[in-house]
């Protein structure tokens, strides 16, 4: 379930910021560089984005990430499934304070 969660998050991140580097998306969800980009390559492997170099210079390259329509369909689901968890949790809290 961690993985789902990681890639929920990249998912929602990228939705967001569709040019920032990798290292300061890294930095913003607590994972290192190498799992990050682990991850990105996951998600570029199943079809959910795309990544697209929109400018070149000396020492690096920058990308630009886009969810493909499968990607925004997956971040959806995956929204569905993390609300019903919470939801849930909420249930058993509220239940277990009413005893």
């Amino acid at each position: 379930m961690k993985n789902n969660q990681d890639n929920l998050n990249i998912l929602i991140k990228l939705s967001k910021k569709k040019n920032i580097t990798q290292r300061k998306l890294a930095n913003e969800l607590g994972f290192s560089l190498g799992k990050l980009n682990y991850c990105i390559n996951a998600l570029k492997q199943k079809g959910l984005i795309k990544i697209e170099n929109f400018k070149k210079n000396q020492n690096k390259f920058n990308y630009f990430y886009v969810l493909t329509p499968k990607g925004i369909s997956k971040k959806m689901h995956l929204t569905l499934v993390f609300m019903k968890k919470k939801m849930k949790e909420y249930e058993e809290l509220k239940n277990e304070l009413n005893k």
